[in-house]
């Protein structure tokens, strides 16, 4: 008797964690992490001392750490700031280094700043990332005997040396970035047009939101905004505003399941080409002449046209310095979140350093540097980053140790370290886990091979990020008070929240230039509150906990609230297209029905029963309110959950 085969089905979770990103390979940024890194290696074994190139190579890797796609100077800001954020907690990692008894408390103390000043923004939050990190390395660097003021200063000779590397190109490449965003808002628009299947134009119009929203902010982050002197950054944004309603029928015709003319498609093609290229803009296809022709189609011609008259945005003055600080201080006194989060990161590196001082192991720094990195408050799923950490040091350390037991050396060494760079740059597009495998090594060879380490070093960075990972799984997820609990109903709550904003200015007239901007950014609040909730839900599915479980039995919420955007939109077109404006009881009832499923959400309770418009103008979004509400009630909940999870979390759930 022949026992029978079964398949072998990985969690769900499991899939999503080791899911890499589809996102095109960064060249620019693999090419400027080689150069950053590698040359210092290479100016040192030519100078015939490659520890002072190891030195200089690790003042470089902040700034490659902290590199992100954007206007020149937002990167100028950005890795500026993280550069500096490193210099400082290197210096005290190096002057407190040496005594255990400064170290320890030093290390706790910048873990906790790192984590308060998170909440000030991205930017903010890399800084205090690399600020911790190469405190934490400057400590163990110190505990070789390195001389604090030698050291210091190759640190800050290969941190200037990678900002060079980075801005090196603005000069004659100012605009790209922000050309780039733009283009790839018409790249996104063909591409859903000419999709063949409603999956392919959904996933489109994800990407057509993410392109829109970046276009935006590094617009919006470009300058001064936009002063007399930056007509070009003017005429972007301008382009780009006057894209709207373009965008708008875009959405409506595939939320109707229409499809666009040939001629639509290759008008956004031949426009992204000519942004890139400084050119003018193509002439708009002509509409047809018939007379009946859809609302739809007719809102898309009329949006081409508007794309070359272009629109006028008034100046925005900059935020002073003080307000954002103001926020900051705000978003600290106004809720426990981040005072939670800090607490538990300095929790768990005063356990990382004590566990460094048991274990008999020289220099295990990688400890509480390993329990930093992986619980930083604002980077996505704690237990996802530590098992990605986990799984990718244990790659690096397998790297690493192939690279010392065959004795690397000279310019074999500094290929070896263009290859790890490289891979860092592409693995912080792609995923965590191919990140950390080649970061790994190549600290490895910076640190260690820089104080002579030998084979045995690969095995003590693998037992201690080993332990760290471990420390972070227990003390910061296992047993933290609400870790595990189920988290992503609020977010889903607030993104209907948002939706339901929309609502108004998007089913009115908008006659006036203010009405339209306003209709525009309440569009862009909506899809970009959906376009954040739907990341959130990817972070969080890939814990195997309730939390993880049951943001996958939300998922078809998710999907139907984007579509109740996407009709919403589709009936505001019409409107803007002769077609009359619906009742204002009916607008309200629509924004009431939003509001209820916000509240169910938020109680975990079944929706109640709400009366909902019943003509034909706002049919398709009512419908799709419907299917709303039924997947918030069942069945998908209920086929997609545990019977457990739906009494523990749906109390009130109807039994179908």
């Amino acid at each position: 008797m022949t026992t029978p085969r079964r398949d072998f089905a990985a969690p769900h979770w499991l899939v999503q964690l080791l899911r890499s990103s589809s996102v095109p390979v960064p060249w620019n940024m693999v090419a400027r992490a080689v150069i950053a890194l590698a040359v210092p290696i290479g100016v040192g074994y030519a100078v015939g001392d490659i520890a002072v190139g190891a030195y200089l190579s690790s003042g470089a890797l902040p700034a490659v750490l902290s590199e992100s796609a954007g206007p020149y100077r937002y990167r100028a800001r950005r890795l500026g700031g993280a550069t500096l954020a490193a210099i400082a907690g290197h210096l005290v990692g190096l002057v407190t280094g040496a005594n255990p008894a400064l170290a320890i408390p030093a290390v706790v103390l910048v873990a906790a700043f790192s984590a308060l000043i998170s909440a000030a923004g991205s930017n903010a939050s890399v800084a205090g990332l690399m600020m911790f990190v190469f405190c934490v390395l400057g400590t163990g660097q110190q505990a070789t005997g390195a001389q604090i003021g030698l050291d210091l200063g190759y640190f800050c000779a290969g941190a200037a040396w990678s900002l060079v590397v980075a801005l090196a190109s603005w000069t004659f490449r100012a605009t790209s970035s922000e050309r780039n965003g733009v283009a790839q808002v018409y790249i996104e628009l063909a591409a859903m047009l000419s999709a063949a299947d409603e999956a392919t134009s959904r996933m489109a119009r994800h990407q057509l939101t993410t392109a829109m929203s970046t276009a935006y902010d590094r617009l919006l982050t470009a300058r001064s905004w936009l002063s007399g002197r930056d007509a070009t950054y003017r005429k972007l944004l301008n382009l780009l505003s006057a894209s709207t309603p373009a965008v708008e029928a875009s959405v409506a015709m595939v939320n109707a399941g229409q499809r666009a003319p040939r001629e639509v498609i290759d008008y956004f093609t031949v426009a992204a080409a000519s942004v890139l290229t400084v050119q003018p803009l193509p002439a708009p296809p002509v509409p047809p002449e018939a007379e009946d022709v859809d609302a739809v189609l007719g809102a898309l011609y009329a949006g081409l046209e508007r794309i070359g008259k272009g629109d006028d945005r008034a100046r925005r003055e900059p935020v002073p310095w003080h307000r954002r600080v103001r926020e900051w201080v705000g978003s600290l006194t106004a809720g426990p979140l981040t005072w939670i989060a800090a607490l538990r990161l300095t929790m768990c590196v005063a356990i990382a350093e004590v566990v460094a001082l048991l274990v008999p192991f020289e220099r295990s720094y990688w400890i509480p540097l390993t329990v930093g990195i992986v619980l930083k408050p604002d980077f996505g799923s704690v237990f996802g980053r530590a098992v990605l950490r986990g799984i990718g040091t244990v790659a690096g350390v397998g790297i690493g140790a192939v690279v010392l037991a065959l004795g690397a050396h000279g310019w074999v060494l500094v290929a070896l370290i263009a290859v790890f760079a490289g891979g860092v740059a592409v693995g912080k597009v792609r995923n965590y886990g191919i990140q950390s495998a080649f970061v790994t090594p190549l600290i490895i060879l910076q640190m260690d091979l820089a104080n002579k380490g030998d084979w045995s070093v690969a095995l003590t960075r693998l037992v201690d990020t080993v332990l760290g990972c471990v420390i972070v799984l227990v003390f910061g997820y296992l047993l933290w008070p609400g870790s595990r609990r189920p988290q992503v109903g609020g977010r889903l709550a607030a993104a209907l929240d948002t939706v339901a904003t929309y609502v108004g200015p998007a089913l009115m007239l908008t006659p006036s230039g203010e009405a339209r901007l306003a209709r525009s950014r309440a569009r862009r609040s909506a899809y970009r509150a959906l376009a954040d909730v739907r990341t959130a839900f990817q972070q969080t599915i890939v814990e195997p906990s309730a939390n993880g479980r049951q943001a996958l039995a939300w998922w078809p919420v998710i999907a139907a609230l984007e579509r109740v955007a996407d009709a919403v939109t589709e009936v505001g077109v019409t409107i803007g297209r002769g077609a009359p404006e619906p009742d204002q009881s009916d607008v309200d009832l629509i924004t009431a029905a939003l509001a209820e499923l916000a509240a169910a959400v938020r109680e975990q309770r079944e929706p109640e029963s709400v009366p909902l418009p019943e003509g034909t103008q706002l049919s398709g979004v009512v419908d799709q309110l419907g299917s709303a509400f039924d997947a918030v009630r069942g069945p998908d909940l209920v086929e997609r959950t545990p019977l457990r999870l739906v009494r523990r979390f749906l109390p009130y759930h109807r039994r179908t």
